[in-house]
C-alpha cells in the first residue's frame, strides 16, 4: 500500500514498448485508459490531447482536499477564500474556473446557478475519489460551453476485484478536523456496484483576514455507481452523487461580520443503457443535477439551479485503423435565485474520427455544432496528433476552438444583458514525451490560447437599466502562453524523483491577469524504506503573481513556497497507518487578497482495505 507516483507511468511505458521489450519486464502492466480525451475512451498513449491521470492514492488521498494535489501538476493553480469549506477554484494554464468544465462520473457538476458556471473545489475532498483526468486545452469539440482551459473528470471508486472489496478510512488531526470514509463494493464477470460515503468535520481556520474567529466546515458526501452486462451486446448502469456541506464565513471587512453560515446540497444521477446493433455500438443516457445554496442572512437568500441532459452516441469501427464517432445532445439549465431567473436549452450534434495510418501515429479529427436557444449556433472543431517515431519518444499536437456560454445570471440577473454572445477561444499545443524504461518519463510542452468577445462587468453599460452598470460583451483580447515541464525518475528501485514547473504569461491586452503565478514549480521525492514503510516529501514554490483589483491594502499574495511531507507503515498487508504534515514550514501566505490559507497542519490515520 505504500505510495506509487510511477504507477501511471509504467503503464504508459508499456503500451509504448514492443511485445518482446514488454516480456522482458518484471511485471505486466496494463494500459492506462483515458476517458476525457475523446467521445470515447481511448489509451493514453494513442491521444494528441495531453491528459494529465492521477489514480488510487495519487488522486487526493495524501492532501486534505483534492484541489491541493490538483495543483501540483503542471499547468494547474488553485485559489481559494480561506481554507477547507471556502470558495476554491482552479486556472488551467493561467485561465481562470469559468473557463474549465468539471465532471463527476459523467455528470456535468458546474454551478448553473452562480455569477459564471463553474465548480467549488473548496470542499472537495478525496472521500471516494478513485481517479482524476485533467485534460487541457480548448476542447469545446468534445465538451461544449466551459471548456476553453480544458476539463477535470473525476471517477469515484470502483471495485477492481471479483466478489466483495472494500476501504475504510479514518483520519484526525489540526484545526480539529475529523473525517471517514467507506468505500464498499461487488464486481462480477458482469459488471459491479460500488457505494462511496464520507463524512468531515472541521473547526477550521478565520478564512479573512480582518479577525481570528475560525470559520468551521462539516459534510457528508455520498456516492454510487455500478453497471450490468445484461448479455455480450447490451449494457445498462448508472452512477448517483449526493453531497450536503455547511460553512461558516466572514461577511464583510467593512462591518465586521463573522456570523454567515451557507448551506449547500448537491444531487446528481446519470443513467445509460450501451447496445450493439449492426456493427455500431449505441449509448443513450440522462443525466441530471441539481444544486440549492441557502445563505439565510445574505441579500439573496437563496441560489438554485438545475440542469438536465439527454444524449446519444453512436461508435463504428470502419476498419482496423478508424473509428466513427457520432451523437446528438440536448441539455435544460434553470435558475431560480429569487429575483432572479431564467432558463435556456441547448441541442448539439458531434462528430469525431479517429484514425491510425500507421502503428506510429494517431489522429483524430472533431466538430461539434450547438444550437442555443438564447444565442443561437456556435461551432467548435478540434485536430490532434501524436508521432512515436520510436518506442520511447512521442511527439504530441493539437489545435482547437472553444467557447464559453453566458451564464443565466449574466443573462437574467438585475446586472445581466440576454443578448449577450458566447466567448470565443482557439488553443494550441505541441509536446514532446521521452520515456526511459520502466523507471521514468520527461516532458515538455508549449501552449497557447487566445479568448476573445470577452463578458465582463461594465459599470458604464446602461442595457440592464440597474443604474450600476451590466454585464457587457467588452474589449479586447485574453491570451494564455508559456511551457510546461514534468517528469519522474525511479532510483535504485525504492525512491523515485519528479519535479515540474510552469511559465504562464497571461493577460489581457496587455495587462497581467490577477492571482495566475509566472512561475509555479514543484519538486519531490518518495518511495520505500523497507518493505513496509514509505514516505514522500515535496515542495512547491510559487512567484510572480499580481493580486486582484479588490484586494485589501497590505494582503499577502505573491510568493509563496509550501513543504508537504508524509510517512506510512503497512501493519499487515491490508491495513496502513499514515501520517502527514501539510505546510511544514508553517509559511504565511494568500492565493486570494485578504484571505488566510492554513498553517502548519498534522494529520494522521488508518487504511484498512478489505
Amino acid at each position: 500500500m505504500t505510495r506509487h507516483h510511477m504507477a501511471s507511468l509504467l503503464a504508459s511505458t508499456a503500451i509504448l514498448t514492443t511485445p518482446a521489450f514488454a516480456q522482458e519486464l518484471a511485471f505486466d502492466l496494463d494500459p492506462i485508459i483515458v476517458e476525457a480525451s475523446s467521445l470515447t475512451p481511448v489509451e493514453q498513449v494513442r491521444t494528441g490531447t495531453n491528459v494529465e491521470v492521477l489514480a488510487g492514492e495519487d488522486a487526493g488521498a495524501n492532501d486534505t482536499r483534492v484541489v491541493d494535489r490538483l495543483a501540483r501538476l503542471p499547468g494547474v493553480n488553485v485559489t481559494s477564500n480561506g481554507g477547507l469549506g471556502g470558495l476554491g477554484t482552479i486556472q488551467v494554464r493561467g485561465l481562470p474556473s469559468r473557463y474549465v468544465g468539471v465532471r463527476i462520473n459523467g455528470i456535468d457538476v458546474s454551478d448553473p446557478s452562480g455569477t459564471q458556471n463553474q465548480f467549488d473545489f473548496g470542499g472537495l475532498t478525496a472521500s471516494g475519489v478513485d481517479r482524476v483526468e485533467v485534460l487541457k486545452g480548448s476542447q469545446s469539440a468534445i465538451f461544449g460551453s466551459e471548456a476553453i482551459a480544458g476539463v477535470v473528470n473525476i471517477t469515484t471508486f470502483q471495485p477492481t476485484e471479483l466478489g466483495f472489496s472494500g476501504q475504510v478510512q479514518a483520519e484526525a488531526g489540526s484545526f480539529d478536523t475529523y473525517s471517514g470514509t467507506l468505500n464498499l463494493g461487488y464486481r462480477t464477470d458482469r459488471g459491479f456496484v460500488a457505494l462511496s460515503y464520507g463524512r468531515i468535520e472541521t473547526q477550521g481556520i478565520s478564512s479573512q483576514s480582518f479577525n481570528t474567529e475560525d470559520d468551521g466546515f462539516e459534510q457528508s458526501t455520498l456516492h454510487m455507481s455500478g453497471e450490468y452486462a445484461i448479455t455480450d451486446t447490451f449494457t445498462v448502469g448508472g452512477a448517483l452523487l449526493y453531497r450536503d456541506g455547511e460553512s461558516e464565513f466572514d461577511r464583510s471587512p467593512f462591518t465586521l461580520d463573522t456570523t454567515g453560515e451557507l448551506f449547500s446540497e448537491e444531487r446528481g444521477a446519470r443513467v445509460f443503457a450501451t447496445f450493439e446493433i449492426a456493427a455500431i455500438t449505441h449509448t443513450l443516457s440522462y443525466s441530471f443535477f441539481d444544486i440549492d445554496r441557502k445563505d439565510p442572512g445574505g441579500v439573496t437568500t437563496r441560489f438554485q439551479g438545475e440542469r438536465q441532459s439527454i444524449s446519444y452516441l453512436g461508435s463504428a469501427e470502419l476498419g482496423a485503423a478508424t473509428t466513427l464517432n457520432f451523437g446528438i445532445d440536448h441539455t435544460d439549465e434553470e435558475i431560480d435565485n429569487g429575483a432572479v431567473t431564467g432558463s435556456e436549452d441547448n441541442t448539439s450534434i458531434t462528430t469525431e474520427l479517429l484514425f491510425s495510418p500507421s502503428d506510429q501515429v494517431d489522429l483524430s479529427a472533431a466538430l461539434r455544432h450547438d444550437d442555443n436557444s438564447g444565442f443561437g449556433g456556435q461551432t467548435s472543431g478540434r485536430l490532434t496528433a501524436v508521432y512515436r517515431p520510436q518506442q520511447d519518444i512521442a511527439v504530441r499536437a493539437s489545435v482547437g476552438t472553444g467557447y464559453r456560454a453566458p451564464s443565466l445570471f449574466e443573462r437574467f440577473s438585475a446586472f445581466g444583458d440576454p443578448a449577450l454572445q458566447p466567448e470565443d477561444s482557439i488553443s494550441y499545443e505541441l509536446g514532446v514525451e521521452k520515456t526511459y524504461g520502466d523507471r521514468g518519463f520527461v516532458k515538455a510542452t508549449v501552449f497557447y490560447t487566445d479568448v476573445d468577445d470577452l463578458i465582463d462587468f461594465d459599470p458604464g453599460a446602461v442595457i440592464c437599466g440597474s443604474g450600476f452598470g451590466c454585464f457587457n460583451q467588452v474589449p479586447g483580447t485574453t491570451t494564455s502562453k508559456g511551457i510546461e515541464l514534468s517528469g519522474e525518475y525511479m532510483m535504485a528501485d525504492r525512491f523515485s524523483v519528479y519535479g515540474a514547473y510552469t511559465y504562464t504569461d497571461a493577460e489581457t491586452d496587455g495587462v497581467r491577469l490577477t492571482r495566475t503565478p509566472k512561475h509555479d514549480a514543484v519538486i519531490g521525492v518518495s518511495g520505500a524504506f523497507t518493505d513496509r514503510f514509505s514516505g514522500y516529501l515535496d515542495v512547491r514554490h510559487v512567484a510572480d503573481v499580481v493580486p486582484s483589483a479588490f484586494a485589501p491594502a497590505g494582503n499577502k499574495v505573491g510568493d509563496y513556497t509550501l513543504v508537504g511531507a508524509g510517512l506510512s507503515y503497512d501493519v499487515t498487508d491490508a491495513a496502513e497507518i499514515y501520517v502527514r504534515m501539510e505546510n511544514l514550514l508553517d509559511e504565511d501566505y494568500e492565493t486570494a487578497g485578504g484571505f488566510n490559507q492554513p498553517g502548519r497542519a498534522l494529520y494522521g490515520g488508518l487504511r484498512v482495505d478489505f
